[in-house]
């Protein structure tokens, strides 16, 4: 490997040995990983809310929820409040 080459594709090569999976899947994979770690708060917040609305959740419910989600991330977050949470989403 040279020193240019992307840290991830040994990951990719990993997953794919181990999983079966071809180098394409497994790079998706890990595209997708980390993507979900390197989300800010912010879209965190929107995407879920999008979610969340889709499947006919209210915003008060919405709201709870995102701040129950918040403290479970695996990203640090602040605690945010609903008045919090609803500027991130309307501005």
């Amino acid at each position: 490997m040279s020193e240019a080459a992307d840290p991830s594709e040994d990951l990719v090569e990993q997953i794919s040995r181990t999983t079966g999976l071809t180098p394409e899947d497994a790079r998706r994979v890990v595209a997708d990983v980390l993507a979900y770690f390197t989300e800010t708060t912010e879209q965190y917040v929107r995407r879920r809310h999008r979610e969340l609305q889709t499947y006919g959740a209210r915003n008060d419910e919405i709201f709870a929820r995102l701040g129950t989600e918040l403290r479970h991330w695996p990203v640090r977050s602040p605690e945010l409040s609903a008045r919090q949470l609803r500027r991130i989403v309307y501005g």
